[in-house]
């Protein structure tokens, strides 16, 4: 391997570090010990990797070390960090007794969450590399996912295994605990169905808005500062707002795509690609 190649390879095996390290410490603890504490720590831990992910790929291109290894690795990563450790933390914090319809629809849930990660990874790689032969797909590749994203999808997952576990949840909007495993499965079932459907999602690289440099900055300022106060004293409604807007958004868009018909040009980007 040239040395080159080796800088984003160690950020990848950071983002694994960081998956594998939340699964191990969550299978530490007795069976119902999933505490908001440790489910907290966790969901951090796999923003960690979410932020290696973005950062592995980044630092490749920009010194153009990018390589057959690079891809396989990150994508095993993506799948135990983003694919595995979701469900593993869905299971844990919900501690249903086996052998009850629940827990089977519980981890039915789980697995089709995992399953359909690696299936969204393994249909990412084959339409990437098709790209690199086509400067249509290319560009397209550029301007959206088909399908949501496994990171997007495992963070919205998370933030709401958080949100349920969290004091705030259990003031403003107790529920039992077969509510929540219902509602927390359900949630998990509709992100797999997504990460491996034809709907398009936004890449962040084409939400550009135009504003003068002094507005820029002053929205800027104020919506760090809510995001500050927001994240030191609603942490899990702050990570519920963040990550479900970009899924929300990627419907809007679609939805309205679909309304609009296909003979029109409004976001004409967001139609739903034909099943193969």
């Amino acid at each position: 391997m040239r040395k080159i190649n080796v800088v984003p390879n160690i950020i990848t095996a950071f983002g694994l570090a960081c998956g594998l390290f939340a699964i191990f410490k969550v299978n530490m603890v007795e069976p119902g010990e999933g505490t908001y504490q440790l489910l907290l720590a966790s969901a951090l831990l796999i923003i960690l990797a979410a932020v290696a992910d973005v950062l592995d790929g980044a630092v490749a291109r920009f010194m153009h070390a990018e390589s057959e290894f690079g891809v396989m690795f990150d994508s095993l990563s993506d799948a135990v960090s983003f694919g595995v450790a979701p469900s593993v933390l869905l299971l844990k914090f919900l501690s249903l007794e086996q052998g009850t319809g629940l827990s089977f629809f519980a981890m039915c849930g789980a697995m089709l969450f995992s399953l359909c990660g690696v299936l969204r990874l393994v249909r990412y790689n084959i339409k990437d590399k098709e790209a690199k032969s086509n400067a249509a797909l290319a560009a397209a590749h550029k301007k959206h996912f088909t399908g949501l994203p496994i990171p997007a999808g495992a963070l919205a997952a998370i933030s709401a295994i958080v949100f349920f576990a969290s004091p705030f949840q259990e003031k403003h909007l107790p529920l039992d605990a077969s509510t929540k495993a219902i509602v927390l499965t359900s949630i998990m079932m509709v992100l797999g169905y997504f990460m491996i459907s034809r709907w398009k999602f936004p890449s962040i690289k084409v939400l550009h808005i135009k504003v003068p440099s002094f507005h820029l900055v002053f929205v800027t300022v104020i919506c760090t500062l809510f995001l500050l106060y927001g994240i030191l004293h609603f942490l899990p409604v702050v990570m519920v707002v963040a990550t479900w807007s970009y899924i929300i958004l990627g419907w809007i868009l679609s939805i309205i795509r679909l309304f609009a018909g296909k003979k029109s040009k409004t976001l004409e980007d967001f139609e739903p690609e034909p099943e193969e």
